[in-house]
């Protein structure tokens, strides 16, 4: 794989300031966070979306749905038929601004019953809304969690193949799965029975009830992320954090790890790389 397109949140609520910012920290792209207040649910409201992403440019973008309390597989009829229309409606939205990939959760409120959703319900709606998506040219990629189905490389690897969706490896919750910490599987189990299926991938050090972490040296995340570089369709990395000093010091992490990786390359030249990182 050539070197992956580095991308942040779309955590700075002015448009104009997140451009500016990405651009001038070098990053590709935006991975842009949906929750479901998010939608636009007007074409007032959707054009209005369109012209701020629009402004963004040249930077990529690619969505994530962060839809806490919406299950795609619900076993009660009338709330499943309500959560799964707001996934469908989404992603029609999201190919109208002319997005191309979406990350998507399965059981992703840790609070509620495992008894709510349904394995078969989930795997069934899931693969309706891929192929709803694909018939958009929208790729719908599942993002493993550090609970619940996904957090077994097992499962995972069984919903993306039963669903034929696509993947986005959290590699933060990858580490803090139980299935990992407990030694039943290695890390690398999220990828190696799908590798050609991972196309985006979560980069940061680990997650704890404080939040997302940042790496403090390569040596934190460099196996990690030697394992990314093998997946053949993982060309995007996003750093999620969502603020300044932990992102910045992700950023300067990653970069080391593809500048030793592709040999004394400068930073500006081989990485695009703007801004001083001691900012």
């Amino acid at each position: 794989m050539a070197s992956p397109k580095l991308a942040c949140c779309n955590f700075i609520p002015k448009v104009s300031e997140l451009r500016e910012y990405s651009l001038d920290y070098g990053f590709s792209g935006i991975d842009w966070t949906f929750t479901p207040e998010d939608v636009p649910s007007s074409d007032v409201e959707e054009t209005d979306l369109m012209r701020n992403l629009l402004s963004l440019r040249p930077l990529e973008i690619r969505y994530h749905l962060f839809f806490v309390e919406k299950e795609i597989g619900r076993k009660d009829f009338a709330q499943a038929t309500m959560e799964r229309g707001l996934f469908f409606r989404a992603c029609r939205v999201i190919s109208r601004l002319g997005g191309k990939y979406v990350t998507i959760h399965v059981g992703l409120d840790r609070r509620q019953s495992a008894n709510e959703i349904s394995w078969q319900k989930t795997i069934s709606s899931l693969k309706n809304l891929v192929d709803f998506a694909r018939s958009l040219g929208l790729r719908v990629c599942l993002e493993n969690l550090p609970w619940g189905w996904t957090s077994r490389p097992d499962l995972f690897e069984k919903i993306i193949r039963k669903a034929s969706c696509w993947g986005t490896l959290d590699i933060g919750h990858a580490r803090a799965s139980q299935s990992v910490a407990s030694g039943l599987y290695d890390l690398e189990d999220f990828a190696y029975p799908h590798p050609e299926r991972i196309l985006n991938a979560h980069v940061y050090h680990e997650e704890t009830s404080s939040g997302h972490i940042a790496p403090a040296s390569v040596r934190d995340i460099e196996s990690r992320l030697k394992m990314l570089t093998q997946l053949p369709f993982c060309d995007w990395w996003v750093l999620e954090l969502r603020e300044h000093k932990p992102l910045v010091k992700t950023l300067r992490v990653v970069r080391e790890f593809l500048m030793e990786r592709r040999g004394q390359v400068s930073v500006s030249e081989g990485l695009g790389f703007t801004r001083s990182l001691s900012a």
